[in-house]
């Protein structure tokens, strides 16, 4: 047999495949992206908020009655006052950036770890196609856990990466070499 007959009788998963766990997933996972969108907007408007403030207690200050100084040092202090203050707004922005993204991706891992309902595996496993349903078989690591939404997510990028073709090419393979040590065995 050759490779474009081998290629040719590979089943490939449907369009309504992709459809379908998509939909599923954003069923599964919209708390998860609603609260990480609340957390974001929220942490936004606060800082927005604190940053304004921040810069006018920065922008009201004087430094024109510091005489023990001297007069040089308080001009340098007067005239490099704004730049300390953003410099010490980019600093606190990009800690809280951190903070939320941490915060996010705990979010969305814990949404990763939720168990699937009955009813969304019920429609997954009758709506499938075959193909489809070898690659979750395969995301689905242990298989003595239920079905996770992280496994959902997996199978969905495995499936439009050709992860069916190349199960579907390992199992030919498996089954040509398990064939040919069966013919050798029989042969002895």
């Amino acid at each position: 047999m050759t490779d474009t007959m081998t290629q040719d009788a590979f089943k490939t998963p449907s369009p309504q495949d992709s459809s379908l766990l998509r939909k599923t997933l954003m069923r599964l996972t919209a708390a998860a992206k609603l609260m990480a969108t609340a957390v974001v907007v929220l942490v936004v408007l606060v800082w927005y908020d604190l940053l304004n403030r921040l810069l006018a207690f920065g922008n009201g200050i004087d430094y024109a009655g510091n005489h023990v100084v001297g007069t040089e040092a308080t001009a340098l202090l007067q005239r490099y006052n704004p730049y300390f203050w953003w410099a010490l707004v980019a600093l606190v922005t990009i800690m809280l950036a951190w903070l939320v993204s941490l915060a996010i991706r705990r979010i969305m891992a814990q949404a990763r770890r939720k168990t699937v309902d009955d009813h969304s595996f019920q429609q997954l496993a009758q709506q499938l196609s075959a193909p489809a349903l070898d690659v979750l078989l395969w995301a689905w690591q242990p298989q003595d856990d239920p079905l996770r939404v992280g496994d959902l997510q997996l199978a969905q990028q495995e499936l439009s990466r050709g992860r069916s073709a190349r199960l579907q090419q390992a199992a030919l393979q498996l089954a040509t070499l398990k064939n040919a040590r069966d013919r050798q065995q029989n042969s002895q």
